[in-house]
């Protein structure tokens, strides 16, 4: 089974598949003499170019590093996307596919962490394309004013910000966030979505009174003495 094969696998399963070695039978653990001891470098400490060269030379150590060094903070990003986990590990399933088919093409110009981070949220993308098609928003439907209107998501914390999030209809999910946390303009997210820019203001729009609402609410609760963890 060639390493990209086995990535086809849950993250769980599939690293064991792709990572672990055959063990030694038990006649080799006898007569096969001892290998020297050398002295590794943690894999923390593990640069991004030694991670890099490592994998593109077929080391599958060097892919498991990888894999574990940005496994967690993908899974993040692939959770806002998802609307469950395990569409959320899908997702990071097929990104990772992705990242270790095209590694080469990485120029090396970025930090290996924004462009892996790209490769994710265009996995969300295909992954909402396949399962929850857009379902346009009129234009105008929501005003563009709205989207001026400040509110803070400091106060919260990341499992309650993920599930009002996650809440929101795929549409307007996926719009927000693409403008509010990746960083895209509208003209960009209309492009990407097959939307109209003005569409995608008002979905921005409508997300953001949506998430609004949710907050005032759960403030609401807060003043009443229901106070978050």
């Amino acid at each position: 089974m060639s390493a990209l094969s086995s990535l086809a696998l849950r993250p769980a399963t599939g690293l064991r598949g792709l990572f672990a070695g055959a063990p030694a039978s038990s006649t080799e653990a006898f007569t096969s003499p001892a290998p020297p001891v050398r002295q590794l470098t943690p894999p923390s400490q593990l640069s991004e170019a030694e991670l890099i060269d490592g994998c593109l030379a077929g080391s599958r150590l060097m892919q498991k590093h990888l894999y574990e060094r940005f496994a967690g903070r993908m899974m993040a990003v692939c959770l806002r996307y998802a609307q469950t986990t395990f569409e959320a590990e899908d997702v990071l399933q097929e990104g990772f596919v992705t990242v270790f088919r095209n590694l080469s093409s990485f120029r090396r110009e970025c930090p290996l962490e924004f462009w892996i981070r790209r490769i994710m949220v265009n996995a969300a993308l295909r992954q909402h394309r396949r399962n929850a098609p857009l379902i346009a928003v009129s234009e105008g439907e929501y005003p563009e004013e709205l989207a001026g209107e400040e509110f803070t998501l400091a106060n919260y914390g990341f499992e309650e910000l993920l599930t009002m999030v996650q809440e929101l209809a795929p549409r307007y999910r996926m719009v927000f966030n693409l403008f509010a946390i990746e960083g895209y303009g509208h003209k960009e997210i209309g492009e990407m979505l097959g939307i109209s820019e003005g569409t995608s203001k008002s979905q921005y729009s409508r997300a953001r009174a949506i998430l609004k609402s949710k907050i005032e609410r759960l403030d609401a609760q807060s003043n009443h003495g229901h106070f978050r963890t």
